[in-house]
């Protein structure tokens, strides 16, 4: 499993996901609204810049099966 760096106390959990051919591999799930508050506090980040980084630099990076999940909260507008 890869994991976030310098995202530790943002990880929580995993999850098994399914690919093609019957491939399993377990990813971690890490919290983005956990990570906008260290990117915001951390590194003085301001919210628009924070969500950009997380949308631009960790979910748009996509490094193989492993690649770990961000998860967002869903209200029910989003349904």
């Amino acid at each position: 499993m890869l994991k976030i760096d310098n995202f530790d106390d943002c990880l929580i959990g995993k999850a098994c996901v399914w690919g093609e051919k019957g491939f399993r591999t377990d990813r971690l799930i890490y919290d983005g609204e956990a990570m906008m508050a260290v990117l915001m506090h951390r590194d003085k980040m301001e919210y628009e810049e924070a969500l950009e980084y997380i949308q631009f630099n960790i979910e748009g990076a996509y490094v193989g099966a492993s690649t770990p999940i961000v998860v967002w909260p869903v209200d029910d507008e989003d349904l």
